[in-house]
Parts: C-alpha cells; structure tokens; sequence
C-alpha cells in the first residue's frame, strides 16, 4: 500500500466512500470538527485543545504562586495544595506541551514533506479525540471525595496509594494520554517513512520533520513503560500485588527506576520538536542556510539514543550503588555535547547573517539564550555529590522551568507567529507581538530566576509554607508569575484576529517570510484544503535551509 502513495492521495481515493466530502474542502458546521480526517483541521483543534489546557494548567500555577507569596498558610489546604502541584503538571505536560507540538507536526509535517495528508487520518481523528474525554476525567477527580490526586505528577508510591477515589481516574486517564500519544507518533512515522514527496531524502527534510520523526520514536518506547508503571501502582491498591510494597517483598524504588525509564526521554519528547522550530525560524530571518544540518540530525539523534541511559541521575538520593552514581552521572553529562552542538550550529547560523527581528525570530532568540541557562543548571544538577544538595530543592524548579517555559513553549509560541500567516492568510499584528515576546521574557525571568537562590539555600519543593527568609524572592516569583499570565492575553487577541477575525488585516503572501525555504511556502496563504495531491518533485539542490 504504502508506494501507491504517490499518484493516490486521501482526499480523491476511498475517503470519499465515507465522507462524501466531495472535492469542495470541509463539512459545514460542528460534525466538520467532530469527523474531521484532515490533517489541518486536527491541527487546529490540538492547538486549541492545547490552548485550553495551559489556561487550565496557568491558573493552576497562579493558584501554587499566590499561596507562596508569602509565609504560613495563606487560601488554600496543604491537601488542595498539592492537588494543585500534581494536576499543574499533568495539565501541562500531556495537555499543554505535548498536544501542542502534535498539532504544529499535524499541520506542519504532510506540508513539508510534500503529502497530502497523515498515512492514517483515521486513526489522527481518534487520537485526537480520546484527549479531552481523558483530561475531563482527570479534572473532574477534582470533584470526588477526597480531591484530586495529590502524589506529584510522579505518582510515587507509597503516597500515591494514599489518594482517595481519584485514583482509579487519574490511572485511567493516564492511559488514554498514553494511547493518544502512540497513535500520534505512529501516525506521524509512518507518514514521515512511505509519503514523502519523490526526491525527498531523508537528509533532505526539514529539521522539524527530522525532530519530529525522532520524537515520535521516543514516544512509541516510553509511553507503554508508563503504562506498565501506572498499571503495576493499580494493581497494588486494588488487586493485592505488591510491586512496590516491601512488607508484601516489593521495592517503592523500583516504581522510580520505570517511571523515569519513561520520565526522562518524556522530558526530551517536550524539547526535540522545539529544536526543530528553533532550526527552522533561526535561518529564515538569518537569511543563511543552516548551519551543520547534518550534525544537527546526528545531534538530536544522540539525544534520543543518551535520553534512555540516564533515567537515575533524577534518583541520586536514594541509596544507588557508587558505580551507578557514577555511571549515570557522567552519561548525563555527556547529553550537554550534543546539545551543546546545536547550540553552536544555531549561533553559528546567526553569525553574519542578514538578521532581522519579527517576533518569531525574537522568540528563537529567546529561546537559544534561556534554554542554553536551563541547560547549565541541569549540568550542575547532574553531578552526583552536589545533587545532594540541590535534590527536591527549588533548583530543580527553577532548572526544568527554564527549559520548558522558555524552551518548549517559547517555541510553540515563535512556531504559531511563524507559521499563522501561512495557515490563517493574513499577517499578525508586529507591534503586539513584539511587545508580548519582551513582556514574557521579562516576566519569565523575574518567575524563574530567584527559585535558583531560594533552592540553593534550602527551600524544598511541593510544600506549601517555606521559612521566612525566603519571602522577599517568593514574592518576586509570585508577581512574576502573574505578569507572565496576563501578558498571554496579548497574545490570544493576536491570534484571535488572525483566525476568526481577518477583515481589514495585511494579507500574507505565499512566501510570507523573505527567507523562508521548503514546499510550505510553495502554496497559496491560506493554505488549501487539500495540499500536494499531486507530490512536487524535491530537486537536487542541498539540504534545505528550513
């Protein structure tokens, strides 16, 4: 099936038999939404669906801030508390970053390899919908007796165990991410593998593709660890097993050792989609090609492949063997080469090019710069004897926000300034996007940046009061937090024009940006409906520049 590909495309062939959406584009009404099998629609409602949960997860995080600002108990119970911290996480992670970035390789990846649409449009149709029927679970736990669940989003146990009725939801609702996820990257592999446009070699793709391909890969290897994670704590509370009980002959431990099995390539899945954005906005508005494309595949490839030996630098403090701090230490440390790589490759692209500063560029920027701080501090985190000190301080707050706000969502955010031209047909206005990117930058470091002092001197995570000399730096946490949150509204009234409201906005061209490169900026602003049924032919020039 797969090499008929080529001269059959979704939309024409047996789509119709179901779909009846005869060769005229979408279905009016809700039921388009609901039936959709195109890639672009499915996008769009990942993104949205995305959008809803940061706003979620955001208020969430306001929550957690505001009753930090300063000492004692301030609004809310230590039990609401930690709700609070599990759920902030779980929202984020699974429904803000991940969701996001299927929707930037659901619009995105058919457009620059030269497809018409995902190998299985079907099956994208699915796995987007499973997502908010399992976030509705995982919400309204909210609602049981006893509250949401309250362990971390790490679930350990034995305080996992201790969670009421939302437990059987959050396990379930676990699942149904976890399936989302690996329809997703199957989906995406399989496209990536048998649809790409002829002459595209796999050195040839876009680095977004090249990042989303090993993302997915990632994805296709963990997320059936957490599964087997989340299913082990089931079967411990409610079937009598006891896999990490001791007094059953269990080890709490080894609940640890699978679940960052799957945590830390998790913490690269929400990363490699971002190098690919930041690789491919940086060459646009340098006007240069890529600097070290090829490195830069070997670079995240490297990553992918480091991600799965390093899972116990997160447990340095549990009683490991010598030989196994050692071990995972110095692999850690070996992923900041790598790394270190692209961040080169992206300077060394800038380097003497004919820069300008759009807001996507901006948040490029941004991104290399704080990212490349987020990195650092995880180097330090990485030595075995300091992360004595630093374990289960605010460091380890300040460290994976730094690479996740900064990093993954800076990049989801230049992503949609980027490409929302081409998707919606008409430009955004500069001047607020331009005030919202310095507006975060700003209020992200004033969020961020104390938690580094305050965790160095002893603060602990995921507790509700602190001593009080650490007021004045929570304090500044706290306004800062709030800032950032309102700043985003900028955003959404930006983005808001360009898709609902076009009338009297700058028109885009197809081109859209003067440096842009790659077959998405080969058609029309909006984008049709239906892209490349018949594939454009990848000549030989080099690697593109996207």
């Amino acid at each position: 099936m797969a090499n008929t590909h080529s001269h059959h495309d979704h939309s024409h062939g047996h789509d119709h038999a179901h779909d009846h959406d005869h060769h005229h584009g979408p279905d009016k009404g809700v039921m388009r939404w609901i039936k959709t099998t195109n890639h672009k629609d499915l996008g769009t409602l990942y993104l949205w669906f995305s959008f809803i949960m940061f706003f979620i997860g955001g208020v969430m995080s306001l929550i957690i801030r505001a009753e930090l600002f300063q000492p004692g108990l301030q609004f809310i119970d230590p039990e609401f508390y930690n709700q609070m911290i599990t759920l902030h996480a779980l929202v984020m992670i699974f429904g803000g970053v991940m969701p996001a970035f299927v929707g930037l390789a659901n619009w995105m990846v058919p457009m620059m390899i030269g497809c018409s649409d995902l190998a299985l449009p079907r099956v994208n149709n699915w796995g987007f919908w499973i997502l908010p029927f399992a976030f509705t679970m995982l919400l309204s736990s909210l609602f049981l007796p006893g509250g949401g669940p309250a362990g971390g989003w790490t679930l350990y146990p034995p305080l996992v165990l201790q969670g009421g009725a939302s437990f059987p939801l959050t396990i379930f609702a676990i699942h149904m991410l976890g399936i989302s996820s690996i329809t997703g990257a199957i989906n995406i592999v399989v496209t990536i593998m048998n649809m790409r446009a002829p002459g595209m070699t796999l050195l040839k793709m876009p680095l977004f593709v090249w990042t989303w391909l090993i993302t997915a890969y990632l994805l296709i290897a963990v997320m059936p660890v957490l599964a087997g994670a989340v299913t082990m704590l089931l079967t411990d509370k409610y079937f009598g097993t006891s896999f990490f009980n001791a007094a059953g002959g269990g080890d709490p431990v080894m609940f640890e050792h699978i679940f960052w099995f799957f945590g830390h390539p998790e913490v690269y899945i929400m990363i490699l989609p971002a190098f690919g954005i930041v690789s491919t906005i940086i060459p646009t508005f340098a006007r240069k090609q890529l600097f070290g494309y090829d490195s830069m595949v070997y670079a995240v490839a490297s990553i992918a492949f480091l991600s799965f030996i390093v899972w116990a630098h997160h447990m340095f403090t549990v009683g490991i063997p010598l030989a196994g701090e050692l071990f995972f230490m110095f692999s850690t440390m070996l992923i900041a080469v790598p790394t270190g790589v692209k961040v080169f490759n992206w300077l060394a692209t800038m380097w003497r090019g004919s820069m300008t500063f759009e807001t996507p560029m901006l948040f490029a920027i941004g991104f290399v710069f704080l990212f490349t701080i987020g990195g650092f501090s995880g180097i330090m985190l990485a030595l075995a004897p300091v992360d004595f000190q630093y374990h289960n301080s605010y460091f380890v707050v300040a460290h994976f926000h730094y690479v996740l706000v900064p990093g993954a969502i800076f990049s989801i955010i230049g992503a949609i300034y980027y490409w929302i031209p081409k998707w919606t047909g008409v430009m955004y206005s500069e001047t607020l996007g331009k005030w919202h990117f310095w507006l975060s930058a700003i209020f992200i470091n004033i969020t961020f940046f104390p938690q580094h002092f305050v965790g160095l001197a002893g603060m602990p995570r995921r507790i509700p009061d602190y001593a009080v000399q650490f007021t004045d730096f929570n304090e500044l946490s706290t306004i800062g937090a709030f800032g950032y949150f309102v700043v985003q509204f900028i955003m959404i009234y930006n983005f808001l024009r360009c898709a609902l409201f076009r009338k009297g906005m700058e028109p885009a061209t197809g081109q859209v940006w003067e440096g842009a490169k790659g077959l998405e900026w080969t058609v029309a602003s909006p984008a049709p409906y239906h892209t490349f049924e018949d594939p454009p032919h990848v000549g030989d020039e080099p690697a593109a520049t996207h």
